[in-house]
C-alpha cells in the first residue's frame, strides 16, 4: 500500500468534506470491487496450480495411490486427498 498526500490528488472541496469526519489520520480507500483480481491471475500462479491439480486428479483416476502422488509432487497425503476428492474439475 502506497502513501499519497490527499492535497496532491484530491480537490480541495473534497478534502474539506473529508476533514469533517477525520483529520490528521491515515485513511485507507479500497479499490472498487470490479478492480479486484483473484490470487494468481496476474502472475499465472493460479493457472500453474490448476494444471498441477488436474494432473494429480488424472493420475489418481488412472490408478496412482495417494502416497505415490504425495511423494511425486512433494505434498502431504492430506493435501493430495483434498485435491483428488474436491469437486473442482
Amino acid at each position: 500500500m502506497k502513501y499519497m498526500n490527499a492535497s496532491i490528488v484530491l480537490p480541495e472541496k473534497l478534502i474539506v468534506e473529508i476533514q469533517k469526519y477525520i483529520q490528521g489520520e491515515t485513511l485507507y480507500i479500497p479499490k472498487q470491487e470490479t478492480e479486484y483480481r483473484k490470487w494468481g491471475t496476474s502472475s499465472g500462479g493460479r493457472r500453474l496450480l490448476d494444471r498441477r491439480n488436474t494432473a494429480i486428479r488424472n493420475s489418481f483416476i488412472s490408478g496412482s495411490s495417494i502416497q505415490q502422488l504425495a511423494e511425486e509432487y512433494y505434498l502431504s497425503p492430506e493435501t493430495i486427498k483434498k485435491i483428488v476428492y474436491s469437486h473442482k474439475k
